[in-house]
């Protein structure tokens, strides 16, 4: 992370807050917003789809939820230049990735023991492609697939008064996503060999996933703020960890009615290089084998669509669906970049 993250972080955030925030509280005995409680019922009450972790349940509550993510890698990035297959192979690579394309299926669910605690636990299966070029121009895909790491742990509210809440996330995360996928290359053939880092289905690593997390409504508006990381425990198995992570995102939603509301959000995400090295890659081989080339950071721009059902059979369903552009990036490359990115999911309390 650079000297000027936080300031442009701040410049991304504020504006939508400030924008979707509260009229300024009167403190006098006719404040309308004065003691007035935050109403989950609303459309708004939950975060767009693509953020985790943004909502507490009162006590005795549960929520099932499954979303379906789809991202879209490409092209080779450096620093913030865009290279062509043929200049990444000219730093002495034998091999360039062209594009990549991940699905993730979550399905969690969540519980609240007590008003200020809620339980979260979520289990994800990944699809994973990516394309390569060869120096002879001959084009070759591999792929992986399988459970992914499983994340738990709990919310706990520290705020809620005035239509506005905030919560700590104290979540980790579980080794259960294999890094030890092979797949067959043209240089392998027929054998299978390791693929690389951004291949595999886990982190191979126990690790810490804290955050903070800021809702509020009033009207027909609704916001929102959250800062998240990643923090590592340790080497895998394979001698490496991947790098430790820092995210933080902003939103604001308007309701067009009980059923319906639109988002509008931005996100920055910042992450290291592969600490260590599999022993089983070759780094001359491809970008995506060198542990050096694996940080960086981006903003994302992403708006979206809430739908609460307020009547018939499928009556306090939830749908929702999110998509958005990476604006900008810095990559320590030759790395892909990420082009869009696409979050749709499904939420029912009970």
């Amino acid at each position: 992370m650079t000297t000027k993250t936080i300031p442009t972080l701040l410049a991304v955030a504020m504006p939508l807050l400030t924008l979707a925030g509260p009229e300024p509280l009167i403190i006098d005995d006719k404040n309308p917003h004065h003691g007035v409680k935050w109403d989950d019922h609303r459309v708004d009450s939950h975060a767009p789809i693509g953020v985790m972790g943004e909502h507490t349940h009162d006590a005795g509550e549960a929520m099932l939820s499954y979303r379906y993510m789809f991202m879209e890698m490409r092209p080779n990035i450096d620093g913030g230049t865009e290279l062509t297959p043929a200049q990444v192979r000219a730093q002495g690579f034998m091999v360039a990735p062209t594009d990549m394309q991940t699905q993730m299926h979550m399905l969690g669910g969540m519980y609240a023991p007590t008003d200020d605690l809620t339980l979260l636990g979520m289990v994800n299966y990944i699809d994973k492609a990516m394309q390569h070029e060869m120096m002879n121009g001959n084009t070759f895909r591999t792929a992986t697939s399988g459970i992914g790491d499983f994340k738990f742990g709990g919310l706990l509210k520290f705020f809620d008064e005035d239509n506005q809440r905030a919560h700590f996330n104290l979540v980790a995360s579980a080794p259960t996503g294999s890094i030890k996928e092979t797949g067959v290359t043209p240089a392998s053939a027929p054998n299978a060999v390791r693929l690389p880092y951004a291949m595999q289905l886990g982190s191979g690593t126990w690790d810490l996933l804290p955050g903070v997390t800021y809702l509020g409504q009033s009207g027909h508006l609704s916001w929102g703020a959250q800062l998240n990381g990643t923090l590592r425990l340790g080497r895998n198995d394979l001698g490496y960890s991947l790098g430790d992570e820092f995210g933080a995102t902003a939103w604001t939603a308007y309701q067009f009615s009980d059923s319906v509301s639109a988002s509008f959000r931005a996100a920055y995400k910042t992450w290291g290089n592969v600490d260590g090295a599999d022993a089983a890659l070759n780094p001359m081989m491809v970008p995506t084998a060198r542990p050096d080339l694996r940080g960086g950071e981006r903003v994302d721009l992403l708006g979206g669509l809430n739908f609460y059902l307020q009547n018939g059979p499928l009556k306090g369903h939830r749908f929702a669906i999110e998509t958005g552009t990476t604006v900008w990036q810095d990559l320590n490359g030759p790395q892909l970049g990420m082009e869009w990115m696409t979050t749709a999911g499904w939420q029912k309390a009970f």
